[in-house]
């Protein structure tokens, strides 16, 4: 972390665990998954605390919060440009590092200034698949 932002950002125990416990997470995980691990080990820790870290996080621009998921926010640890693969069923959500070369005409931004995008692909992962095929089987 750096910047005048950064040097606010009190690092307490359970803030350290909750950082741990994203590094390098590709589950893409929710305020709930990720007091529901934390707690374990902190268990008068608050929800409230695992909010209000998640949002300094992404103050600070350390963890993207993705809206994919309609019943709640998900997080994602990796702050790189890149898109992701959405499971239409169990909500899984996969990285995609490929970037798509995606522009909007001119005459089609309406005056807004582009800055970036996000693509993601919706679908029914391999487990899900094998699920329906067993279903089809019976």
């Amino acid at each position: 972390m750096a910047g005048e932002k950064k040097k606010h950002f009190k690092m307490t125990p359970q803030r350290m665990a909750i950082l741990k416990y994203l590094e390098n997470n590709k589950d893409h995980p929710s305020a709930l998954d990720i007091y529901t691990f934390v707690s374990k080990t902190f268990p008068t820790m608050s929800l409230a605390t695992v909010y209000n870290t998640l949002k300094a996080l992404k103050d600070l621009r350390d963890i993207r919060e993705l809206f994919i998921d309609s019943d709640k926010s998900r997080f994602d640890p990796d702050t790189a440009d890149h898109n992701h693969l959405i499971c239409i069923r169990c909500r899984r959500i996969v990285d995609i590092q490929e970037g798509f070369g995606l522009s909007i005409p001119e005459n089609e931004r309406q005056g807004f200034e582009i800055i970036g995008n996000h693509v993601d692909f919706y679908g029914t992962c391999p487990s899900c698949n094998k699920g329906e095929r067993a279903d089809k089987a019976s």
